[in-house]
């Protein structure tokens, strides 16, 4: 197909290449409703604790782009088994772990993408050799590497899955600490995600602006995060405790406001603007 295209060709770099890696990651994070925005947080995450580590602009510009497109291989996986309500199956999760494989197998295709490569494929690898895919032991000494980890395990644990709710920030620290002291995670690539995260002594700080984006009320905030989530609108006024009426009506205003008509519109403009959690 690239052969076929009209000369002049055109590639991308830069700012350009970050918005379409942005783009491609929001498309990959719709494939379950429990993913929503997940890569934009581990990318924003990662990027931070690189500079508490104070790496380069081109190791965190390298660290930003691998943590876009590390769970590419999600999309190998049925729905079936990332929306079960219940605890996996042996086989279920041989499927689970193939997704790093896969996601390096797509992106050895492109000379520019298997570059990221070292990194992105690596999220579930562990210093220990218990990760997956190729359970080898994690160098301490690639750093990007072991942040992203340390990051994919963070931000899991504090989004809802469709077996459990999301733990606190608090009790996704503690558990990464635990595996630290296991000898599963690199102590100092922790430290930094959860200095990035917050739980250190000088927070840094995220760039959010303050107030709700889109001129959203704090209400039509929590709704849109569960519709994002896929969550239907009688579900979302059970989980609120308010009428299925309250809540279409939040829904309605929701889209004028954002200027969206549809729910999957809906999600992908609450994962750029930062407002799935």
């Amino acid at each position: 197909m690239l052969e076929l295209e009209p000369e002049p060709r055109r590639k991308l770099d830069g700012e350009a290449l970050d918005h379409a890696l942005n783009v491609a990651a929001d498309f990959i994070d719709l494939k379950s409703p429990y993913m929503a925005g997940h890569s934009r947080r581990c990318a924003q995450l990662s990027s931070e604790a690189a500079r508490v580590l104070a790496f380069s602009d081109d190791a965190v510009t390298a660290l930003r782009r691998a943590a876009l497109v590390h769970d590419f291989g999600t999309t190998g996986v049925p729905n079936s088994i990332w929306g079960k309500p219940g605890p996996l199956t042996r086989a279920e999760f041989d499927r689970v772990e193939l997704h790093p494989m896969l996601t390096e197998q797509m992106l050895r295709r492109s000379p520019a993408l298997d570059a990221l490569n070292r990194i992105a494929c690596a999220h579930h690898e562990k210093c220990d050799g218990s990760g997956y895919h190729k359970r080898q032991r994690a160098d301490a000494g690639d750093s990007a590497a072991c942040i992203l980890a340390a990051t994919e395990i963070y931000v899991g644990m504090t989004t809802e899955r469709a077996d459990r709710a999301p733990f606190s920030p608090d009790a996704a620290a503690g558990e990464l600490r635990r595996l630290v002291s296991a000898g599963a995670l690199d102590p100092r690539s922790v430290e930094a995600v959860l200095q990035a995260a917050g739980h250190g002594d000088s927070k840094v700080s995220t760039g959010r602006a303050a107030g709700n984006p889109g001129g959203l009320s704090t209400r039509e905030v929590e709704v849109l995060r569960l519709a994002a989530r896929g969550l239907t609108t009688q579900q979302i006024a059970d989980r609120l405790f308010i009428a299925p009426k309250t809540a279409d009506h939040h829904i309605r205003h929701i889209y004028d406001k954002i200027c969206v008509s549809t729910r999957v519109a809906a999600a992908l403009w609450a994962m750029q603007n930062r407002v799935v959690q």
